[in-house]
């Protein structure tokens, strides 16, 4: 069973005492529609291009690894972003961002996963938009929040996944910003680690 994360709550992402090893990250969203049926059914929306990224951080708050669109692999394979996807069009997940985290080296602390509107929309115009993880190798969904509070912002610091204590768990933060990019984001991130 899936859990519902709200902004700032932690969740232990080892289930039933097994360890984790493959998860995903996954983004979806669509266009929200304004105007009316009339304005919909002529075409009254446009494309909008969300991008997941995720940012790999050491024990002491370095940045050790990035990967987004510009970067699809990271961490010598352990982390894969499977595309861009510009428009939101289509069912499912958008984005992904795959993460083997027993590939993942011990000085690893941190996961950083971040969500930007690269050409600047902001989040009213985004609907159904939500980011959740799943454990790859059975398929379950291990929590899922949704980003339904539209606004004027760009970007949203979505989760981060850190160990303690030997475990994985999630942090959801779900803090708002006006970033294009993850990199005008790196003081709200450095300020969550």
């Amino acid at each position: 069973m899936s859990i519902s994360l709200s902004k700032g709550q932690k969740v232990s992402l080892s289930k039933d005492g097994a360890t984790l090893t493959r998860i995903f990250m996954g983004l979806g969203w669509d266009v929200a529609k304004k105007g009316g049926l009339l304005r919909g059914l002529l075409g009254g929306s446009e494309d909008i291009d969300l991008d997941a990224s995720c940012l790999v951080f050491d024990a002491s708050g370095q940045l050790v690894d990035e990967i987004w669109f510009r970067q699809l692999k990271g961490m010598d394979g352990a982390i894969v972003h499977t595309g861009d996807n510009l428009t939101g069009a289509g069912d499912g997940d958008d984005e992904t961002i795959k993460v083997d985290l027993s590939k993942l080296p011990a000085t690893i602390k941190s996961l950083v996963f971040t969500v930007n509107s690269f050409r600047g929309q902001t989040f009213d115009k985004v609907a159904n938009a939500y980011c959740r993880v799943v454990d790859e190798l059975s398929g379950k969904e291990l929590a899922k929040f949704g980003l339904s509070e539209s606004g004027s912002h760009t970007g949203m610091l979505m989760a981060k996944i850190y160990r303690h204590n030997g475990e994985w768990k999630i942090h959801a933060i779900g803090e708002k910003t006006t970033s294009r990019t993850f990199h005008d984001m790196m003081p709200a991130i450095q300020a969550a680690l």
